[in-house]
């Protein structure tokens, strides 16, 4: 009996050996088939880096290594951050249309569009410090420039009026440094905290000067943005008109009077409340007091806005977007 049992025991050993022997072969042949997939099928690609750059007609000094790395480090980030950078492609032609004509009538560069890009990816987002609307002005500023902001109204949410704002308070930068790169800068960290730091390291040009992180690669983020919409084909997006966001048909009415209904007012307009707000991010409330008596445009979609098609015009242009 006991030498039956030991025997029985051995043969059971060995058939567990066995199947730990066949077990390991085999996952040693799927772990080689999963490395060869992942060598063969699986492609990461560096950012293709120009020979030369400009912003705002102002020379990118890309002979300099460490303003070459920046670029790259953004460039990696913006071309594989591909969520966000899709949904940005697909906004622009939305926003980009009424940017462009306002920076136009300013005399501001047409790459500052791409500054706005970074400050809120084209959308009306407050951040936790307090800035807020598509050029994320803080409220000091932007009432300095002209924006209403009060508990019913708040025009940085406004893409009309915070442009020209974002227009008057860049001119003001520019005079003051001389340079749209630099203002570009001091958009970002404030005036003073830039003049602060040229003075300091007795510096001229932002890409000579050692700054805190956030505004270290601030303008890089831009030109990251910048090549990779007018370039998007070349950083790995293949976009069609047909899949971008496009304008929404409005007319502007007027929005007079006190302790106003918006909800009713959207009605007799033939609109929905949630349209009305959409269109005029503007609005904070649904019933506006409007205390001092003020006038003001509001949106109004041509159609419900409730059909894409008739948004859209019925497009169906499969072509690929060459640049933004």
């Amino acid at each position: 009996m006991k030498k039956t049992a030991l025997a029985a025991l051995i043969l059971a050993s060995l058939a567990l050996v066995g199947e730990a022997f066949i077990f390991s072969t085999r996952n040693s042949h799927n772990e080689e088939i999963h490395r060869q997939a992942i060598r063969n099928d699986y492609r990461v690609y560096a950012p293709t880096i120009p020979d030369t750059l400009t912003f705002a007609g102002e020379r990118v000094p890309l002979n300099i290594y460490y303003v070459r790395e920046s670029l790259d480090r953004e460039l990696v980030s913006n071309m594989y951050w591909q969520s966000n950078t899709l949904f940005i492609i697909k906004r622009a032609s939305r926003f980009f249309p009424t940017i462009e004509k306002i920076l136009k009538e300013e005399g501001i560069p047409d790459d500052f569009k791409y500054l706005c890009v970074i400050e809120s990816g084209l959308q009306t987002v407050t951040s936790p410090a307090g800035a807020s609307g598509y050029w994320q002005f803080m409220k000091t500023t932007g009432q300095r420039y002209g924006l209403e902001i009060t508990a019913e109204v708040d025009m940085r949410n406004d893409l009309e009026q915070s442009t020209r704002a974002a227009c008057a308070y860049l001119k003001s930068l520019k005079h003051q440094f001389g340079g749209w790169t630099e203002a570009a800068a001091a958009y970002n960290c404030g005036e003073n905290g830039l003049k602060r730091r040229l003075e300091k390291q007795e510096e001229k040009s932002y890409y000579d000067l050692l700054l805190n992180q956030e505004t270290q690669r601030y303008v890089y983020r831009i030109l990251a943005i910048k090549l990779i919409l007018q370039h998007p084909q070349d950083y790995g997006y293949h976009v069609r008109v047909c899949d971008t966001y496009p304008e929404v048909p409005f007319k502007e009415v007027t929005l007079n009077g006190h302790n106003i209904d918006l909800v009713r007012f959207a009605k007799q307009n033939n609109t929905s409340y949630k349209m009305l707000r959409t269109l005029n991010p503007w609005i904070t409330t649904d019933t506006l007091k409007n205390k001092d008596g003020k006038t003001y445009k509001v949106k109004v979609p041509i159609t419900k806005g409730t059909e894409y098609n008739t948004i859209t015009h019925g497009r169906r242009d499969t072509t690929l977007i060459e640049s933004l």
